[in-house]
C-alpha cells in the first residue's frame, strides 16, 4: 500500500493460509495508509521546524519524537513563542481536506507535561 505522499508500505502475509495471520495483514493494509501518512506528516514537520525556530530567533531544538508528539528543549523564557512556532509548523506542514490541529504546551520535564 502507499501513503498519501506515495511512500510504499510493504505488507507481508497477505497470502497466508492461516486466517489469523492473513487477517492481521489485512488490518495492517487498511491501517498503513493512515498511520503511514501521519508518519510522513510528522517527518515533514520535523524537517521544517528547526529552520522555522532559527528564522524566529529562537534557541529551541528537537530532542525526540514520540508517535505524534515532538519534545523540544527550550529556554524557559522562549517557551510560549516556541510553542506558537511549533504549532504553526505542525498545523501548516500539509494541506489536507481536513484541518490539522496541534496542541503545544510546556513543562520542566516530559513527565510533567503529561
Amino acid at each position: 500500500v502507499r501513503t498519501l505522499y506515495g511512500r510504499k508500505v510493504m505488507i507481508h502475509n497477505m497470502d497466508s493460509k492461516m486466517p489469523g495471520v492473513r487477517g492481521g495483514a489485512e488490518r495492517a493494509a487498511i491501517n498503513a495508509p493512515l498511520q503511514g501518512t501521519a508518519a510522513d506528516i510528522m517527518k515533514k514537520a520535523m524537517a521544517k521546524l528547526p529552520s522555522a525556530l532559527v528564522e524566529a530567533g529562537l534557541k529551541g531544538r528537537i530532542l525526540l519524537q514520540v508517535h505524534d508528539e515532538l519534545v523540544l528543549e527550550v529556554p524557559e523564557s522562549e517557551a510560549d513563542e516556541t510553542a506558537k512556532v511549533a504549532r504553526a509548523v505542525m498545523e501548516g506542514v500539509a494541506k489536507l481536506d481536513v484541518p490539522l490541529e496541534a496542541e503545544a504546551d510546556w513543562a520542566h520535564s516530559w513527565a510533567a507535561a503529561h
